[in-house]
């Protein structure tokens, strides 16, 4: 079985040649996996070009939904997106928050915050940054932001918990996050559980949706709330793949669901008798 720094470094690896990649080559995959289909949409992603600070530089078409657009972004408030990749989410945050307000990205591949860091210059913004780290430990101070996003990325991290106790940390009181991912209700075939790109492409990374909402509570957040819901239907020609037709008849008829989901929570106020969480 890999070991979580194994899955971590399948994954820094493939995101690193996807930084390489257009968004039309990405498109193409289910989030950026190379598991192409002929299908001429893209599984995951959702529409940002009418959203206001959208830069089609920064979009590598790697999202499964919009976490900025339900994000409650406020000007002057310190936003952090995890897993920015090129930037698309921070560019869009930045619109919200104004001049008044920051930005930091963070991202464990190099090739992403390069790219990142290229598209901010371009755009001249200088309270937009891009931080290399690991969201399991992000490289942020305690009780920093006032708002945290992020796009299919924890279904990508090994250990979840770890980065839900991390958003913890660094939101402020009363602080609140809007989170898009992929959870599933019902358990993948092994063999689309076992392959790697499928791991790197959004899917079999995830975890239930029950096992998903419960880690946000039990970590102490308040008002957890879904405020999308999207059920994924991967192509035959991507589970041809991995599965024989009769292997493809049964994951589709024994109810196995395979979503898109965008979650709020909100870190209690800590400054209220009793709270505990200070």
């Amino acid at each position: 079985m890999s070991t979580d720094l194994e899955l971590k470094e399948l994954v820094r690896q493939k995101y690193s040649e996807i930084a390489l990649q257009d968004k039309d080559t990405n498109a193409s995959s289910c989030c950026g996996s190379g598991c192409c289909s002929t299908e001429v949409y893209n599984i995951m992603s959702e529409d940002y070009t009418t959203m206001d600070g959208y830069n089609p530089d920064a979009d590598l078409g790697l999202g499964c939904g919009l976490p900025t657009q339900f994000a409650q972004i406020k000007p002057g408030d310190v936003v952090i997106d995890l897993g920015s990749g090129a930037g698309n989410d921070c560019f869009i945050a930045r619109s919200q928050t104004g001049e008044t307000g920051k930005v930091i990205g963070i991202d464990f591949t190099k090739a992403m915050i390069e790219k990142a860091r290229a598209n901010a210059d371009k755009l001249g913004f200088n309270n937009v940054e891009f931080r290399l780290g690991d969201i399991e430990r992000m490289p942020v101070t305690a009780n920093a932001a006032d708002v945290i996003v992020s796009n299919c990325v924890l279904n990508l991290v090994p250990n979840k918990k770890n980065v839900i106790k991390d958003i913890f940390r660094v939101l402020k009181s009363n602080g609140h996050f809007s989170i898009s991912d992929i959870v599933l209700v019902g358990e993948l075939p092994g063999n689309l559980q076992k392959a790697a790109e499928m791991y790197a492409g959004c899917v079999s990374g995830a975890i239930q949706k029950n096992e998903y909402m419960s880690l946000i509570t039990e970590a102490g957040f308040e008002s957890v709330t879904i405020q999308k819901e999207k059920l994924i239907t991967i192509p035959d020609d991507i589970l041809s793949t991995y599965l024989s037709p009769a292997e493809i008849d049964e994951f589709k008829n024994r109810g196995t669901g395979i979503y898109s989901i965008t979650v709020f929570a909100r870190k209690p106020n800590c400054c209220a008798p009793g709270s505990g969480c200070c």
